[in-house]
């Protein structure tokens, strides 16, 4: 066993939250992947990281660009009640709340992206296996990704004051907030406009919110207690569940 592995253990046993399968990797194809075969064999509690991916994905299957030395990092949730689309927000808040990213400017970006006023520096994959089950992957950008073809503004952990970020650590909170978002989710996700709102990108500005009827313009107001984007229209507040939302220049 690596010393990395050592550590991690150490850390998640200090916590009572070692699951039965841990494995930190150099490389894989992608870490929900290997997630998803160790499910299928019976394993409930798991927990996979990676220094690279060769075929990271995000939503709706877009590539999600892997180079080395970031994290990619999977887990299985298992839940009281059915998923639905609060779950992403949960996690996102609960990634914000870790000792180690506290003291940062964070955002989250409806509805899956870690986000700051300087870009997008990691997001949130789930994949369901049921109803109340589902792998959680979380790819988060510790160094600059300038050397990298990218379709938006991004920025890493360093970049937003993270000096010299501890890799172990950060999968170790890593993985406790996720275990901690899923008992936030269990209990009805209380306040969650109240807590999303307050770290919301994009408040108060103009956007458009693409959705399967093309597309709507206002001002973006946050988000409603079931999980919903609030944008304010011509026609009032019109509520969204499923999209994406953008900035106007």
């Amino acid at each position: 066993m690596d010393l990395e592995t050592r550590q991690l253990r150490q850390l998640l046993s200090e916590q009572h939250q070692l699951p039965e399968v841990l494995l930190l990797k150099q490389t894989t194809t992608s870490t929900n992947d290997d997630v998803r075969a160790f499910a299928q064999k019976g394993i409930t509690s798991v927990l996979v990281s990676s220094a690279q991916q060769t075929q990271g994905r995000g939503q709706r299957q877009r590539q999600w660009v892997s180079p080395e030395g970031n994290i990619y990092l999977s887990t299985l949730l298992s839940l009281g009640t059915p998923i639905d689309g609060r779950l992403a927000l949960e996690i996102a808040l609960n990634i914000l709340q870790m000792p180690s990213l506290r003291p940062l400017n964070l955002q989250v970006k409806w509805p899956n992206d870690l986000y700051s006023p300087q870009g997008k520096w990691g997001g949130i994959l789930i994949e369901p296996l049921s109803p109340q089950q589902v792998i959680v992957g979380v790819g988060i950008n510790t160094a600059p990704m300038s050397d990298h073809q990218l379709d938006q503004q991004v920025s890493s952990l360093t970049e937003l004051g993270l000096l010299q970020p501890n890799r172990v650590k950060l999968i170790a909170e890593l993985y406790l907030a996720i275990q901690q978002a899923g008992q936030w989710f269990n209990h009805g996700c209380p306040n969650l406009a109240q807590r999303f709102n307050h770290h919301a990108s994009f408040m108060g500005d103009s956007v458009e919110f693409e959705h399967h009827h093309g597309l709507s313009t206002g001002i973006f107001r946050g988000i409603a207690d079931d999980g919903a984007v609030q944008l304010e229209t011509t026609n009032g507040i019109e509520l969204f569940y499923q999209g994406r939302l953008r900035r106007l220049a």
